[in-house]
């Protein structure tokens, strides 16, 4: 089952692709049949820049079985560009330390690794500050 549901979640993973309601043209992440905010139908695809800012965080010391590995790190609330909320661990922050009202940018890493004889590698969706370009 792991293995189908991870391929099912491919464009929201590693694209950051939700929905917007051609209704009220509200962005939605993730996808929902239902509109939350008409309660009309809502399917039209809709691929988000994968830049917001950091609206709370957290570190996080003690991890859950697979992440043992990654402690310390941290875990935030983000709020795109475009308007929804999502819960990503932030990633690439070197010596930099984390301040509400970061720009973060999206990136694809890894989220962990199947231990079995599968060794099945998953991959998703992290953010991390943004990078400064040229000047």
């Amino acid at each position: 089952m792991e293995i189908p549901r991870h391929w099912r979640l491919r464009k929201q993973r590693y694209a950051l692709v939700g929905e917007e309601c051609p209704h009220c043209h509200a962005k939605l992440f993730p996808p929902r049949d239902v509109c939350p905010e008409c309660g009309k139908e809502a399917k039209e695809s809709y691929a988000f820049s994968g830049k917001g800012t950091i609206y709370s965080f957290t570190v996080m010391h003690d991890a859950p079985t697979g992440y043992e590995t990654t402690t310390p790190y941290a875990v935030a609330l983000v709020k795109l560009d475009e308007g929804p909320v999502v819960t990503a661990q932030l990633t690439d922050l070197g010596e930099q330390s984390v301040e509400i009202g970061m720009p973060v940018e999206m990136v694809t890493r890894k989220l962990r690794e199947d231990g079995n004889q599968r060794g099945m590698l998953v991959y998703g969706y992290k953010f991390r500050p943004v990078l400064a370009g040229p000047q």
